[in-house]
């Protein structure tokens, strides 16, 4: 049943802190599916000599793409750019180290207020990184990186010796009520959005919601159901990560060309509500979209996701005592006063900075690690389920991403090397890369122009 909304000072008081938990944890053809699995040979040692060589001859020949990068506009002025090896995991040194051909840069806007202060705001951020990445490829370096927008620039780009620029838009609050802006962020360079993040946008419930079966729209709002036709319409890939497991199903009942989950993974190895359950995945195969696995430890890491979860609480329970503040559940935030619901947002918000300070030494170092293998082992998991054609690959950089093995651009090698020591040929390591995004990319580019899907 579609629960009430929630005034919006309500919902961002209540769930200031519940998204601050979540973001420690982490922050084409549409005939048959194949039914592919994942490579049946024995793994060679990866410190054999020839199986390195062999993976880099590969890694040199396939077009490397990462669907989702976040980015700091602070580092994309003419003084302090991604030409220098800034202390990011991302930069053209790094990418050209690494030899990651395509990066998908996000222009990422929390989750805030719904209303019109709130939706200016959003406006305003997502401008600001939409000219940044063209700041980026058209002005800083534009003999390094260049913008494409479709595949064909993809690989023209690729063949030129520069590096790929690509633009995903990670939550749609920006939009605002004004479904024309989607048309603004396509011509501006926007491939792919999601339609909610961490917190209930206008048009689509949260995963955040799971936890307490807490959600506003019951899945997609109608605005949200008008964005997922607009989106169509355009050419815009529909995003289906972060959205609530019920938002992600209507989307898929009522979309007319393949989507894409930028960056999630298999909710049947790591039970994190930001990955896909067989289910979901299943019915992302008989769409004919694809999902990129995501190298983000607690979302493909069961052990680490158990200990940071419990850790985080443990120490929010422990600082929260030290500070002598009651946690609220959301029927006694609403039941405040206009200056009580102040005075609580206020201490929760220092409540969140001690956090933290102190959750990375005394939890985040401490919890099991998450590594290349891990991240392989959900590609094996998918590709094995729903078939390789569906399953690509990305790291959530500067977001949260970052594992051992690649734990940045630097190391995008060492993926090649994961698959190739676990039998993946070459043709199929060039689907994982980039070949199933592209492909999707190019079926609901087509599917906008009037062509079949």
């Amino acid at each position: 049943m579609t629960k009430s909304p929630m005034k919006p000072s309500h919902q961002i008081g209540f769930l200031l802190l519940a998204a601050f938990l979540l973001a420690l944890a982490g922050c084409g053809d549409s005939g048959a599916p194949a039914q592919t699995g994942a490579p049946e040979t024995e793994p060679v040692a990866a410190n054999d000599q020839q199986l390195i060589e062999r993976a880099r001859d590969i890694h040199n020949r396939v077009i490397a793409l990462d669907t989702h990068v976040d980015i700091d506009t602070s580092n994309f002025t003419p003084e302090n750019n991604y030409t220098s090896d800034l202390d990011t995991q991302v930069t053209l040194p790094k990418i050209e180290t690494g030899g990651l051909d395509v990066v998908w840069f996000i222009v990422y806007t929390g989750q805030g207020p719904l209303d019109e202060e709130g939706y200016a705001a959003a406006y305003a951020n997502a401008i600001d990184k939409f000219d940044a990445i063209h700041r980026l490829t058209e002005e800083i370096a534009p003999d390094r990186i260049g913008l494409a927008l479709t595949s064909d620039d993809v690989r023209e780009i690729a063949a030129s010796g520069r590096k790929v620029a690509m633009i995903g838009i990670e939550n749609a609050y920006p939009v605002g009520l004004d479904l024309s802006r989607i048309g603004e962020f396509h011509t501006r360079g926007g491939r792919y959005m999601s339609l909610a993040h961490n917190g209930h946008s206008q048009f689509a419930d949260s995963h955040t919601g799971e936890a307490n079966n807490d959600y506003l729209h019951g899945g997609l709002s109608e605005l949200g159901r008008a964005a997922v036709a607009e989106m169509n319409r355009l050419g815009i890939m529909v995003d289906i990560s972060h959205p609530s497991a019920e938002a992600i199903s209507q989307m898929l009942d009522i979309t007319t060309a393949p989507v894409v989950a930028s960056h999630s993974s298999a909710r049947a190895l790591t039970d994190h509500s930001r990955n896909l359950s067989d289910e979901l995945l299943l019915r992302v195969r008989d769409n004919g979209g694809v999902v990129q696995a995501v190298a983000l430890d607690v979302y493909i890491n069961e052990a680490r996701r158990v200990y940071v979860a419990e850790g985080r609480q443990r120490l929010t329970d422990e600082v929260a005592a030290e500070m002598d503040l009651e946690l609220l559940t959301s029927e006694q935030f609403e039941a405040l006063g206009a200056d009580e619901r102040i005075e609580y947002e206020a201490a929760v918000t220092e409540l969140q900075t001690q956090v933290r300070a102190r959750f990375g030494p005394e939890v985040g170092s401490q919890a099991p690690p998450a590594s290349v293998a891990d991240l392989v082992d959900h590609i094996d998991y998918m590709v094995n389920l729903i078939g390789i054609e569906h399953v690509g690959i990305s790291s959530d950089f500067d977001g949260g991403g970052g594992i051992e093995g690649w734990s940045d651009a630097s190391e995008t090698f060492n993926v090649t090397l994961e698959l190739v020591t676990r039998g993946y040929s070459e043709e199929e390591i060039a689907m994982l890369w980039s070949g199933n995004l592209l492909r999707v990319l190019d079926t609901v580019q087509s599917v906008a122009a009037g062509g079949g899907f």
